[in-house]
């Protein structure tokens, strides 16, 4: 499987608090190169949502199951975590398509014990704005006046899956000094910059100013179709990132302890031996 990466590049190594964005999608790649097997993570957190098709999860630890379309599962990884996320094939070959965040953990956290909180899309709270035009799945934060659930991550996170039919327009307000971004998953959207719009198509991903506390949006001029699109934002963390794949650490004393761990099943990996 094939997966387009935002953040996580050369051209933007992180936003803090994320480290990393993947869109993933079945079609793009082979079977042979689908899913992730077995592997670890130490200090972070991971918000997996399923767009199309269904991943089925297991970790070291007995916890597993399946991830159907419009599911979320926020896993926080802490001292240690071994899984597997494998895309689930169907007789129908539904496509397989999601996105997968990851979010740091601040120090104080690192080492927490590991956890998962999964949201079922029938949970979702939803919300409704320019006389329908504008539909949003509240997966964390809020929109509209409408709240999500609660404790889903440590790391305050909001993330809002917008859908927005032509000739719609909205404006969000976003917590003041936090880092966001807008990631397009189809069609064409116009986004507010100063007094003007600029405009914005399917796999781009649009870092927002720091200093603001709102994000303006709205349908392009002409459109047919509804655009797709989520919005992040995230509390940044004061503190260094020093990353080693999937072990995240705020020294490099820290990552290299966190690779003996596992490699020697201690500290957190003593389920990973043999699993």
């Amino acid at each position: 499987m094939r997966v387009r990466r935002s953040i996580g590049t050369s051209q933007l190594r992180n936003l803090t608090p994320f480290l990393m964005l993947d869109h993933l999608d079945s079609r793009l790649g082979s079977a042979g190169n689908a899913g992730a097997p077995d592997h670890p993570h130490r200090g972070q957190e991971t918000i997996s949502y399923v767009l199309s098709g269904g991943i089925d999860h297991e970790d070291f630890a007995g916890n597993h199951g399946t991830l159907e379309a419009g599911d979320l599962q926020f896993m926080t990884a802490g001292r240690g975590i071994m899984h597997s996320e494998i895309p689930r094939v169907d007789s129908e070959d539904t496509p397989n398509i999601g996105l997968q965040l990851w979010v740091d953990l601040p120090k104080a956290l690192k080492y927490c014990e590991p956890r998962y909180r999964n949201l079922k899309a029938k949970d979702i709270p939803h919300a409704v704005a320019d006389d329908g035009k504008v539909k949003c799945k509240v997966i964390s934060g809020q929109a509209f006046g409408v709240e999500s659930w609660k404790e889903l991550s440590y790391t305050p996170v909001w993330f809002l899956h917008f859908v927005l039919l032509p000739k719609g327009k909205f404006k969000l307000p976003l917590p003041k000094g936090w880092n966001a971004f807008l990631y397009v998953l189809s069609g064409e959207i116009s986004v507010e910059d100063g007094d003007q719009t600029r405009t914005y198509n399917r796999f781009t991903n649009v870092v927002l100013e720091k200093e603001g506390d709102s994000v303006g949006v709205e349908a392009v001029e002409g459109a047919s179709d509804e655009a797709s699109f989520i919005i992040i934002a995230g509390m940044p963390l004061d503190q260094p990132v020093v990353q080693y794949g999937p072990f995240v650490a705020t020294s490099k004393a820290e990552v290299m302890q966190a690779v003996v761990d596992f490699r020697t099943g201690q500290n957190g990996f003593e389920r990973a031996v043999n699993w």
